[in-house]
């Protein structure tokens, strides 16, 4: 119990046949296809803007040290 095999498969695909009729699920299918495609388009899009944010955030810090290391040669330069 709980197993589908073939045979089951084929019944179900016969039924969504008569139900649906053919061209009706291949834009089922097509649509179904397109969705998914959107999705993953998505996903990728998110990750680029998310490593885009850290390189920002990271050069942030960089010139945030870079002020401070000027800061501390001026310092050192009029010390002298």
């Amino acid at each position: 119990m709980g197993n589908i095999g073939p045979g089951e498969l084929l019944i179900i695909g016969l039924i969504a046949l008569l139900l649906f009729g053919a061209g009706r699920i291949a834009d089922i299918g097509k649509g179904l296809g397109q969705g998914i495609a959107n999705f993953k388009k998505g996903l990728r899009e998110s990750d680029e803007e998310d490593k885009a944010e850290k390189k920002v955030s990271s050069k942030e810090k960089d010139s945030g040290d870079e002020a401070k290391d000027t800061d501390e040669k001026k310092a050192k330069l009029k010390e002298a």
